[in-house]
């Protein structure tokens, strides 16, 4: 028996193309890259870096220009706020209650999604990166294992620039960045890079995991890299409230 593929619901899809009027006063989005056409009608994950709290408006805006409607994992908090909640909760999103005793049923809820043939796009990082030098810091192991469970495809996705519109610290003291953005509308660029190659990756189920992991962060590294010409080391636009975190930091292939 076929699995039924899911259907976005039309608020959704109403919210994908409204967020394209509500990013674009704020900056100009660039997106480059695609995603193939016999993977976009799913099921097939997304993995995108986090560099700032606007990351995920950037990323549905960008997601409509490139046609595509991701069902998008978010951190418990969001479906637990009184508007916010519903709204993701009627779109069908999914929940990762972090840190808790139900952190495990994100897998399980993403991999009936992904039987649903839906695309789903996730943060491997599991947070905003606090790599000093802004790239995607030493990634979770939750997407490798969806792809592990369900087979679907990996597609790593690069953003950069969301963190000159909103900071880490973000809704904190966010009138003086706004209006920035407002007058300025910096370049936010998103990249959709080349399905991640898993098919060496072998040994247990936790070997596996850790070689997938390393494979998706190193994808991102290759589809952010041409994003930040000019900007290898220190970004051009830096974050002042955003801290350095060095426990997660990796090693880069150069």
């Amino acid at each position: 028996m076929e699995n039924s593929s899911w259907r976005a619901p039309l608020l959704w899809r109403i919210l994908l193309a409204a967020s394209r009027v509500v990013v674009f006063p704020l900056c100009r989005l660039r997106v480059t890259g695609t995603v193939p056409a016999d993977l976009a009608g799913g099921p097939v994950i997304l993995a995108a870096n986090h560099v700032s709290p606007f990351d995920p408006l950037v990323m549905v805006a960008a997601s409509h220009k490139a046609g595509l409607t991701p069902r998008i994992m978010a951190t418990g908090g969001v479906f637990d706020a009184p508007v916010l909640g519903w709204i993701m909760r009627r779109c069908g999103h999914l929940r990762v209650d972090r840190n808790t005793v139900h952190a495990a049923n994100a897998l399980e809820t993403a991999g009936k999604a992904l039987t649903e043939n839906a695309m789903v796009l996730v943060y491997p990082e599991g947070r905003i990166g606090l790599d000093p030098w802004m790239w995607p810091e030493r990634g979770k192991t939750g997407v490798a294992r969806m792809a592990d469970i369900s087979g679907a495809p990996v597609v790593p996705v690069a953003q950069w620039g969301a963190h000159a519109v909103l900071p880490y610290e973000a809704p904190k003291r966010m009138a003086r960045p706004l209006l920035r953005a407002l007058l300025r509308r910096p370049v936010v660029q998103v990249n959709f890079g080349v399905e991640v190659d898993l098919s060496g990756v072998s040994g247990s189920a936790g070997a596996r995991a850790m070689q997938a992991t390393r494979l998706i962060m190193e994808g991102i590294d290759a589809a952010l890299t041409p994003l930040r010409a000019g900007e290898m080391q220190t970004p051009r636009f830096v974050d002042r409230s955003r801290p350095a975190d060095m426990s997660r930091v990796r090693p880069r292939q150069a």
